[in-house]
């Protein structure tokens, strides 16, 4: 435990990396939460974005060996909100683009570097109910225990080719409608997150200073997965599809993305 708040404190102290240099808005209740828990470290997150990018193709020789971040890095961001966006913010950015432009919308991302591995299972619960279904835990060599909180309901449209707008504007038009129908999906879901991982951690300390340990554990702390198993269906702590943890980062991977999400 002394090794785990050490690291916690100095990994809180640093600057924060991000393009966005803070912690977004929607997702500060969440992030003070957890870091007021002695169990849970946040390591990066961001609340849900719309984003235009241009990225210039890769040559075929290259699209096999070239991994996924160093695309990333090659990419010139046109738009980025954490908000709803208009038709005319994406041709704006658009306007600006002289190779291959993509219009993006990406949910709600957290890692939580945890303590123990009882601690993980609680959040990945509460994701999981919350509607974030690609949530999975990951536990690296050295046994650090890694939460992500991820979804799926992403989306990914190509909009232009050397700079030439390859759709009509009408078209343009329902993408970005169905963008903001996910970012308001994806306020709820994180509105669901923050007041069940509230009531869990509440339920949790509550618990633990009981002196009816044994009755009290039963009665509070696991009332996701009693509720899960009422249904006669499996919990994602009984199995995890390799499909659900695709994507997941590796420890060091996890570390690498600080600089990538706001």
């Amino acid at each position: 435990m002394a090794d785990f708040k050490r690291w916690k404190e100095q990994r809180l102290s640093r600057a924060d990396g991000s393009r966005k240099g803070s912690v977004d808005e929607p997702i500060e209740g969440i992030v003070r939460l957890l870091n007021g828990h002695d169990s849970f470290c946040t390591t990066s997150s961001c609340s849900g974005r719309v984003v235009v990018l241009e990225q210039p193709p890769l040559p075929p020789a290259a699209e096999a060996t070239t991994s996924f971040e160093i695309q990333k890095q090659n990419c010139n961001w046109l738009m980025v909100t954490h908000q709803n966006c208009t038709i005319q913010d994406v041709l704006t950015a658009l306007q600006r683009a002289t190779d291959d432009a993509v219009f993006k919308f990406e949910p709600f991302v957290l890692h939580v570097q945890c303590q123990e591995l009882q601690d993980a299972q609680l959040l990945h619960v509460v994701a999981i109910e919350a509607g974030f279904r690609n949530s999975g835990i990951t536990v690296g060599r050295k046994g650090k225990i890694m939460m992500a909180v991820r979804s799926t309901h992403c989306l990914e449209v190509p909009l232009s080719q050397k700079g030439k707008l390859m759709v009509n504007e009408e078209y343009v038009d329902f993408v970005v409608q169905v963008a903001n129908q996910k970012m308001e999906e994806n306020r709820r879901r994180i509105d669901r997150f923050y007041t069940s991982l509230q009531f869990a951690l509440e339920n949790r300390d509550h618990s633990s200073s009981s002196p009816l340990e044994e009755k009290g554990r039963n009665n509070t702390v696991d009332p996701y997965r009693r509720k899960r198993k009422s249904k006669g269906t499996k919990t994602d702590e009984d199995h995890t599809s390799p499909e659900e943890n695709r994507g997941l980062e590796s420890e060091d991977e996890t570390e690498s993305k600080l600089n990538v999400f706001h």
